[in-house]
């Protein structure tokens, strides 16, 4: 038979169970910051020609961030029709900021030291602002960036009004572009038109960002 255990057992025991919660280590903190509708979170970011970029420094500009790795067959897809730069070009233009973020960490696909990544910038014919770089993916991950391309615009006031995917395409073939409903050029119209960005969110896709293992 087996006995009841004293009193004082079960208490030590209750009180074990109410103070676990406390005692446990805290769960990893979510690091992705970046809500639709909501500031964009603020960086600063060393760009690969060497000046240094501050995200609020643009504040009263619409600013779009393209995570970007040239080596991915899906940024290949954008690039080597020409489509990218082209609305980049557009764009900046127009007034729009154009950052294009590496994530990448040093020794995997998609890094090059700042001299190389102006090299590829050129080879590619980059319309972009300027070319960042993340190498510890401080800022991809404050993101939640995860994929290249993985697309965001923010607004003049700081507000994150798109986020995700480039278009509704999500293939590496280049003739799929036409046709292609293209999320970002849509959030950039309706944003300087002064109406409201449909979608907010679309799902990304594209090659998974090769970031520091931790």
């Amino acid at each position: 038979m087996v006995s009841s255990p004293r009193p004082s057992s079960c208490l030590t025991f209750t009180f074990a169970l109410l103070l676990a919660p406390l005692l446990a280590p805290p769960a990893t903190a979510q690091s992705d910051q970046a809500e639709v509708g909501r500031p964009a979170p603020d960086f600063t970011l060393q760009a690969a020609d060497g000046d240094t970029h501050r995200l609020s420094d643009f504040e009263g500009t619409h600013v779009v961030l393209e995570w970007l790795n040239f080596e991915c067959p899906f940024v290949a897809k954008h690039y080597g029709s020409g489509h990218m730069q082209a609305l980049q070009q557009t764009y900046t233009e127009n007034g729009v900021v154009w950052l294009s973020i590496v994530s990448s960490a040093p020794g995997k696909q998609g890094y090059y030291p700042p001299k190389q990544m102006v090299k590829e910038k050129n080879k590619h014919d980059g319309n972009m602002t300027a070319i960042l770089m993340d190498p510890d993916g401080t800022v991809g991950k404050t993101y939640g960036a995860t994929v290249t391309p993985h697309m965001y615009v923010i607004g003049p006031e700081g507000t994150l009004l798109y986020r995700g995917g480039i278009d509704n395409r999500p293939t590496t073939d280049e003739a799929d572009i036409q046709g292609a409903t293209n999320y970002v050029e849509g959030a950039l119209d309706a944003a300087l038109s002064g109406e409201d960005v449909e979608p907010k969110r679309a799902k990304p896709y594209g090659c998974t960002i090769k970031y520091a293992t931790p």
